[in-house]
């Protein structure tokens, strides 16, 4: 079992920028594919960014592009988020995710994660 923590999370205008974090045990981050997912009330978990093992591979949702950065600092066993020019579409409970591998057709399917966090607000 993987335990993932979320921080980072809260209100801001839009235009505004957050940085999410996901700590993560051990070194899941350097080895695993993780994956940044967000949910807003009514709507299906959606992917949002991922990031393949050791980093070789980044992949985001096109409605993210050029204005979030996915990254990891595998020294802190830590998987980022920086969200930047925010608007009030991007409003959601951010999840991040770990799965031992994703290629360019899997990193966006909630089925190939098996581990979850728990989950950080984030309110444009």
């Amino acid at each position: 079992h993987v335990q993932l923590v979320e921080s980072g999370g809260g209100s801001v205008q839009a235009g505004g920028s957050l940085r999410l974090s996901c700590a993560a045990p051990g070194n899941t981050v350097s080895r695993h594919c993780m994956g940044w997912f967000r949910q807003s009330p009514n709507k299906e978990r959606e992917p949002v960014a991922g990031i393949s093992f050791a980093g070789s591979k980044i992949y985001y949702a096109d409605s993210v592009k050029g204005r979030f950065t996915i990254s990891q600092d595998n020294a802190k066993n830590t998987l980022y988020l920086q969200m930047d020019s925010l608007v009030p579409e991007d409003t959601g409970v951010y999840y991040c995710a770990a799965a031992a591998y994703c290629y360019s057709g899997s990193w966006s399917r909630k089925r190939e994660y098996p581990f979850w966090g728990q989950g950080t607000q984030v309110t444009v």
